[in-house]
């Protein structure tokens, strides 16, 4: 690994690793600006009324007529962006003058997933109607209004996990009583096989680059993140080398190209506890067009389960068995569940979460980056048993 202060990439640096890990258009914009981002100043404590002023600045752009915002305060959950609940008195298009409860969902100076506020806002319009969303109406994608880019959203109505259930951080380890399961178990997988034979291509979404079927989707992936962890690691780590050779040398080829949602799990969706039912998915941030199998096998992963009642059946969701889960979901789908696939994205998502905690999450904790720096730093204390997942997945195609 070449000498480099990472705190403050040169130009040169910058370009090279461009260079070295050619991914999409709009990934490689957000990448570069929090490269030249890097040497500035750590993440200042923002006010509420900053982020009302910073909103109003962009609301004066979209809007003609007059508007208020009122009742705005912080919004807990989200453990890379900001996120400020308010009510927008205006005269909504179709429904006259109206009071709309409202989310603005802002980066931090860097995030832990640093990603696409114009990505996001495309792909939450692409599926309204096909998906229960929060309706989604402006972005501000440069931080041209705001301390940083923002998305504002409906705010939807609803709980991450039961009232009587525990979890961990972003609904990790949320455990799904007897009586939910099947209710939220099925919608689960419906809107999984949903949204992986929905027509991608008859929406907007113009921040992402089409890749054509074969290996095209799975390299622009994974150069995305070997750069991520380049421009982020402190450390050479063999492992992470080595996984990235197999995960270069295996690439399957992706015959279907589907909008994968690259984060579905328990805790990125919300539903009503009176009925049981899913009202909005949340966290689109890592969407991209791919290989079904990616999200097939990130929402089994076991941090995103549990056991069942025998100590020993896993969960996936903490809703059904394994083999019940691709079974429905081949039956919703009609899409077949290859293992050799799911073994593929199973190994490129620890890859993913490993490269987040080691890398991302202890650099931003350092540098002072983010709001959660207590909880990135708590990430990448993690990070070493998430590495032997790594290890222990790789001993088992090697």
């Amino acid at each position: 690994m070449a000498s480099v202060d990472k705190n403050r990439p040169t130009r040169e640096w910058i370009e090279s690793v461009r260079k070295r890990y050619p991914c999409e258009t709009e990934m490689d914009r957000v990448l570069t600006r929090k490269q030249h981002r890097r040497a500035g100043p750590p993440y200042q404590p923002v006010s509420l009324e900053t982020l009302i002023n910073g909103t109003a600045a962009l609301l004066r752009c979209k809007l003609q007529d007059a508007f208020e915002i009122t009742d705005a305060r912080w919004l807990a959950g989200g453990a890379s962006k900001l996120q400020m609940a308010f009510c927008l008195k205006w005269n909504q298009p179709g429904a006259g003058r109206t009071a709309t409860p409202m989310v603005l969902r802002m980066e931090p100076s860097e995030s832990i997933t640093e990603t696409s506020r114009l990505r996001e806002f495309q792909v939450i319009k692409a599926v309204d109607g096909l998906l229960p969303v929060p309706p989604t109406y402006w972005h501000d994608a440069d931080g041209e209004f705001l301390p940083y880019p923002a998305i504002i959203y409906g705010f939807a109505e609803g709980v991450t996990k039961p009232t009587e259930s525990s979890s961990g951080v972003t609904g990790v380890g949320t455990k799904m009583p007897a009586a939910v399961r099947q209710a939220l178990g099925v919608q689960y997988v419906e809107h999984l096989a949903r949204l992986h034979t929905f027509d991608w291509r008859q929406a907007d979404l113009g921040a992402f680059d089409k890749p054509t079927p074969g290996i095209q989707a799975v390299t622009w992936k994974l150069n995305q993140w070997e750069r991520i962890l380049e421009e982020d690691i402190n450390e050479d780590v063999p492992l992470m080398r080595l996984a990235m050779a197999w995960l270069r040398a295996n690439m399957p080829p992706v015959e279907r190209v589907v909008l994968v949602h690259g984060d579905y799990r328990v805790g990125n969706f919300l539903y009503t506890e009176h009925n049981n039912r899913i009202s909005s998915w949340l966290d689109w941030e890592l969407a991209y067009l791919g290989d079904y199998h990616n999200d097939v096998a990130w929402t089994a992963k076991g941090i995103f389960g549990h056991a069942a009642e025998d100590g020993k059946t896993f969960l996936v969701g903490g809703f059904m068995p394994i083999k019940e889960f691709h079974a429905a979901y081949e039956k919703a789908s009609g899409l077949p569940v290859i293992p050799e696939r799911l073994t593929y994205y199973d190994i490129l998502g620890s890859y993913q979460i490993a490269t987040t905690a080691l890398a991302t999450g202890s650099r931003i904790a350092r540098n002072g980056k983010t709001h959660q720096d207590v909880l990135v730093a708590w990430l990448s204390g993690i990070s070493y048993p998430i590495m032997e997942d790594l290890r222990v997945k790789l001993e088992a195609v090697l």
